[in-house]
């Protein structure tokens, strides 16, 4: 018997809760996987618990250099303070739009210049050598994925798309076909699989993984069919916002219903705060670091990676 998911729906806004259940092993960009088993009619899910408070392995000091392009926005800045935090070196310059060049972001100790688009190629190229062990995160905008991507492949630098949107198909090629070492994933949370925020100006790369996911277990959905919930009156009385998290958060849920509506399946992933993606951004900035101070394969990374590797903090 089929499962026919029911308009899951999706408040997009960014968070913090502390969630133990992931999807496990790759479905779509991400997602975890081990077989549960619902009861009469059949139906397997893949799930996995893990307890992830605190790794048992803590990762070894680092003091590599992180360039953060759009550290003008606010997940930028927040990765920014989160490296500060660890201990890193930020590279004293940034990408972001034109209107934004010429701009100084101070963050801990550091002056940050923001440079546009047209010098990004000169400036780059100079970063990498006065700084040949840096580390790219990119948290810019959509419509510079593919072009900020290709040219970290051009210049040989390894990084950490934490931008959602674009052409990921594209953006996969690309990486691979320059073998480069980058972390790609659809958020960057330790805990939840989730990340977006109000914000956010394309639909939520963990919706498309989840989605994903089940479309491979047979339920027939498509992406324009979800339903997201903008409007903070209603995230409050219908979706249970709290109030103080309205500007910073993601809720989602979903609801499966087999076609005679005899069985179903609800879950939903809610998180307050931006914190635990700054951090999760940082750790795989360290993680993509001991890649290449091991001289491992070059190839596209993701969050699950790190995780299993214990370079969680």
């Amino acid at each position: 018997m089929g499962l026919t998911l029911q308009n899951p729906t999706i408040i997009f806004q960014q968070g913090n809760a502390k969630q133990r259940q992931l999807f496990s092993r790759s479905c779509g960009e991400n997602a975890i996987i081990r077989k549960q088993k619902l009861s009469t009619p059949k139906i397997s899910c893949h799930i996995m618990t893990a307890n992830l408070e605190k790794s048992s392995i803590t990762p070894q000091s680092h003091t590599f250099p992180l360039m953060i392009n759009g550290c003008t926005g606010k997940m930028g800045r927040a990765v920014a303070e989160a490296a500060v935090s660890a201990g890193l070196q930020l590279v004293p310059v940034s990408f972001s739009s034109s209107e934004e060049s010429g701009q100084i972001v101070q963050v801990g100790g550091t002056e940050i210049q923001i440079h546009g688009p047209i010098e990004r190629e000169g400036i780059l190229a100079s970063v990498f050598d006065e700084y040949p062990n840096v580390i790219v995160v990119d948290y810019t905008v959509p419509g510079t994925v593919n072009a900020n991507a290709e040219l970290y492949c051009k210049i040989g630098v390894p990084f950490v798309m934490g931008t959602t949107g674009g052409d990921r198909q594209k953006l996969y090629k690309t990486v691979e076909d320059a073998k480069v070492y980058a972390v790609i994933s659809p958020q960057m949370g330790k805990q939840v699989m989730e990340s977006h925020q109000a914000s956010k100006l394309d639909t939520s790369g963990t919706a498309k993984a989840v989605i994903s996911c089940f479309q491979k277990l047979g339920v027939s959905f498509e992406l324009d069919e979800i339903q997201q919930v903008r409007d903070p009156k209603k995230q409050i009385e219908m979706v249970g916002v709290p109030e103080e998290y309205l500007s910073g958060h993601a809720f989602h849920m979903y609801h499966l219903t087999s076609p005679d509506q005899t069985v179903s399946f609800e879950f939903q992933h809610n998180v307050c705060g931006r914190s635990i993606y700054a951090e999760g951004t940082v750790d795989a900035a360290i993680f993509l670091s001991t890649k290449v101070q091991s001289k491992a394969e070059k190839r596209i990374y993701n969050m699950i990676d790190v995780l299993r590797e214990g370079n969680m903090r």
